[in-house]
């Protein structure tokens, strides 16, 4: 693994207000061999910036997990906007539709497995293994799926293609072992995880990037090793060697395919004898002829769809032994965040117990041998064993964190570079709440500025949008029924002001970064549950820090516990944000952020691919430019980014106008 190169941190601002002392500490605590931190930070605080400065100080691979996709996404976005020469890698499930394999005994259905894999986060997830093995300035986002099985790394680093200048290779030799790794030969298309062949040049497309490696190999010796543009085929630079790793994670050597293939039979014959036994021939018969086939499949080709339940004889590890998973992939030494911990920690905890039933009612009925449970998240000791030192970091730290950070290794980070104090909160009754909404509606728009309004149900959601518009107020409402694609637009014409207001329930509170936002409204806030609770209204209340007028509204008849901590919190944080503006001369100012604010430099990242000279794509290339932008479109619109989805909209436009 190259030890060279080492994380940049490139940025135009330094760390000001409390991030200073949060950063130091932390670092302290990590020297000190501390496992378990926690960063309790207000919204809007720079908590990114913080890990940012701690990952360039300490140059170790790190892992930032965060609960879903779209807080990945612009997580991942803004640490490759910090290290523009690092690896920084996106991390998470590859299905856009996932049906997984099931039995309904009651009425006797079988479900196959089903799904629709997305290739561009396919490529970003193998991006990001090739990144841990051969640099040590790697950062990788990643959801909780990186707490599934994704193979064993050691057969999948064991199994790499390796080829140097002037060292001898036969071609036919070089194809078959391109083939042991499960790269495809193209025919009509050529495309990640696929090699061509023209005379003695081999093209390998890996599967983690979108430049082809193109080895001349005359003469029985390699000539020449070349890195090219995928699409104008345009020379990008000469190499000496190069690495080709496998085209999928469950790859393994023929010996252990043959050794699993002893396994998994010596298995089939006891699950077979035991059905016999009981009498259930039915079920006796289709375990075996299910299995038969799986194991012709990996001794004819080395794979068979549904591998994944073999792992336990591939890997030779014993029954109930843990998945290897990315995390195997990371050096002892890896650092770990935790982003919006009090979600993503529970996340984690609750992943296997789901799995195990469903696999279980497969095992009993004879449709997967009993070692499919191998197939499986890790259980959640299995996780916390696998921590070298981990930063939880959240606005509202959950349970785990308390219990398990020391109280001088809690780090609070409260204070704003831009000044701006948590927004003032008001609690008013219910009675005449529809008028004091209007009216707090009509002053918020005539400032230019807009405003969030949440609710418990859609149906609530619903009915107020109709409302308001039937009173001529610029407003709609967004919750899951809503279209992806359909929600970019409307976060997006709230931000351009086509629109004023937006009705919501859970969608509000995280992830979403807003400025234009002055007014939340919180509707029956003493209604008792998750929507809620403490945290939750702490972190609603927090869409509305980022602009200087911010003020949040509870509409309810009594105070709850969970509104009084809410509150009791969230006077304390402007408290402090307040001595610490006087002290040093400090007058708020809210966030600027340009709808389309894409610099240059931004457009150059890895999730964001740069436009294309059209006039050197070759024509019968331009078919898969199309398919692969639509997919990077569609990814963007799924994260919520919208200034992204839609600068991919009128680059495949305009593809399309010139075909």
């Amino acid at each position: 693994m190259s030890k060279e190169k080492k994380f940049e941190l490139v940025s135009d601002f330094k760390p000001t207000g409390d991030q200073p002392k949060a950063i130091a500490k932390l670092i302290e605590g990590i020297n000190a061999g501390e496992r378990h931190q926690t960063l309790l930070g207000a919204t809007g605080t720079g908590k990114t910036f913080t890990m940012a400065n701690i990952v360039a100080e300490l140059q170790r691979p790190t892992l930032v997990l965060a609960h879903n996709k779209t807080l990945a996404a612009q997580l991942c976005s803004e640490f490759q906007g910090f290290f523009p020469k690092s690896a920084v890698s996106y991390f998470v499930s590859y299905y856009d539709y996932y049906q997984p394999e099931a039995y309904l005994p009651h009425t006797d259905t079988y479900i196959e497995k089903d799904a629709s894999i997305n290739a561009e986060i396919e490529k970003y997830r193998h991006a990001a293994t090739y990144n841990l093995l051969t640099r040590r300035d790697v950062l990788i986002v990643a959801s909780v799926s990186c707490i599934y099985g994704l193979g064993s790394v050691s057969d999948y680093e064991a199994m790499a293609v390796k080829v140097k200048r002037g060292e001898p290779v036969q071609r036919d030799k070089f194809l078959r072992r391109l083939t042991d790794i499960q790269y495809k030969r193209s025919g009509i298309e050529f495309k990640q995880g696929m090699f061509h062949v023209l005379g003695d040049t081999v093209e390998v497309f890996p599967p983690g990037g979108d430049t082809v490696i193109r080895i001349e190999m005359p003469f029985d010796e390699v000539d020449v090793i070349q890195e090219v543009d995928s699409f104008t085929g345009e020379l990008i630079q000469e190499l000496q060697e190069a690495t080709i790793f496998p085209a999928v994670h469950t790859v393994t050597t023929q010996e252990k395919i043959d050794q699993a293939v002893e396994g998994i039979r010596a298995d089939l014959e006891v699950q077979e004898k035991k059905f016999l036994e009981a009498g259930e021939h039915a079920k006796a018969e289709r375990i075996r002829q299910r299995t038969d086939y799986d194991i012709e499949m990996l001794k004819e080709t080395g794979y068979t769809t549904g591998i994944e339940n073999y792992t336990r004889y591939l890997t030779g590890n014993t029954p109930g032994a843990p998945p290897s998973t990315l995390l195997d992939y990371f050096p002892k030494d890896f650092l770990l965040f935790i982003d919006e911990s009090h979600i993503s920690i529970p996340q984690v905890g609750g992943m296997h117990e789901g799995n195990y039933s469903r696999k279980q009612t497969l095992i009993d009925y004879g449709f997967r041998l009993p070692s499919s449970h191998d197939n499986r998240p890790l259980k959640f000791d299995e996780f916390e064993q696998r921590i070298n030192q981990a930063v939880y970091v959240s606005a509202t730290p959950g349970k785990y964190e308390y219990a398990h950070t020391p109280k001088e290794r809690l780090v609070e980070q409260i204070i704003r570079p831009t000044g701006l104090l948590d927004p003032v909160v008001t609690v008013k009754p219910t009675k005449h709440q529809i008028d004091d909404i209007t009216e707090e509606l009509n002053q918020t728009i005539a400032r230019g500025e807009r405003a969030l309004l949440t609710t418990l149900t859609k149906k609530m959601a619903e009915d107020m949008t109709k409302y308001l518009q039937e009173h001529n107020f610029k407003v709609r409402y967004l919750h899951s029924d809503i279209e992806t694609l359909e929600r970019i637009e409307i976060l997006r014409q709230l931000r351009i002001g086509d629109i004023d207001i937006v009705v919501g329930i859970n969608l509000l509170r995280e992830g979403l970064d807003l400025p234009e936002v002055s007014f939340i409204a919180i509707l029956d806030a003493d209604k008792q549950g998750f929507l809620r609770s403490r945290d939750a209204l702490i972190q609603t209340i927090g869409r509305a820090a980022r602009n200087v007028r911010g003020h949040v509204t509870l509409y309810a008849d009594k105070e709850t516990d969970a509104m009084r901590e809410a509150l009791a919190e969230t006077e304390r944080r402007r408290a402090i944000q307040d001595a610490y503006n006087k002290k040093h001369g400090i007058t708020p100012k809210s966030i600027e952020k340009a709808v389309h604010d894409i610099s240059e430099e931004q457009r150059k990242l890895e999730l964001r691919r740069p436009r294309y000279d059209h006039q050197k794509i070759p024509k019968d290339e331009r078919k898969r430019l199309l398919e692969e932008l639509e997919l990077q479109m569609e990814l963007a619109a799924q994260n919520l980014e919208f200034e992204r989805a839609a600068d991919l909209r009128d680059e495949i436009e305009l593809l399309r106008r010139e075909k």
